[in-house]
């Protein structure tokens, strides 16, 4: 079990460049601590933009349902205080933490977060096999219940929160620890080249 309070995050966009502008339409972020989710924050943006009809299409997030949400500036204001000192799991992390600093860029704000873990690399490194590490199939592979075409920021959270549960006992079982907490999935991704990796069957 994950030892340490640590959030997980997960941003649903207008596109996938925030440097160019896109923005954040929903946001989920997940405070978990043992095998568990222990804490909530989910909202919807007003980012304050027109949503390509693709995206609605993809995550069935509507220009109404948008138009009448939250500011971002308070979403974002809210979304770092729920976080606080905590580190954060997204899977592809880089995509997450870009439109994290982009939107505090945007409104003003400073985020605190001491690091950022990606649960696309940990799979990677823990299941080199795999053809594919998108969460539809690592939960698949995993037993996971996940909902194909959801799309949603709640429930992407919930996925990845639960494969990095069962990423944690993995190494845990695997490799004889007494713990996990964050530094040892980060020790694990990072500096471990020779420690030995699981199967996923």
């Amino acid at each position: 079990m994950l030892t340490n309070s640590t959030i997980v995050l997960d941003f649903e966009t207008t596109g996938l460049r925030c440097d160019e502008g896109d923005r954040v339409t929903e946001v989920a972020a997940l405070r978990v601590c043992g095998n568990r989710v222990v804490e909530r924050f989910e909202s919807l943006v007003n980012c304050r933009m027109r949503i390509p009809a693709y995206i609605s299409k993809f995550t069935g997030i509507t220009q109404s349902m948008v138009d009448a949400a939250p500011e971002a500036a308070s979403v974002f204001r809210d979304l770092l205080a729920f976080i606080g000192p905590d580190p954060v799991v997204a899977h592809n992390a880089g995509f997450d933490q870009g439109f994290l600093d982009a939107e505090c860029r945007r409104h003003g704000l400073v985020h605190q977060v001491p690091d950022f873990l990606c649960s696309v690399q940990l799979t990677r490194r823990l299941f080199p096999d795999l053809k594919s590490h998108a969460l539809g199939c690592l939960a698949s592979r995993l037993g996971i219940p996940f909902a194909p075409g959801a799309h949603r920021a709640a429930v992407d959270a919930s996925v990845t929160a639960n494969i990095l549960f069962r990423v944690s006992d993995i190494l845990r079982s695997r490799f004889d620890l007494a713990r996990v907490d964050f530094q040892s999935l980060r020790q694990f991704l990072y500096t471990q080249d020779d420690m030995p990796v699981a199967s996923a069957a």
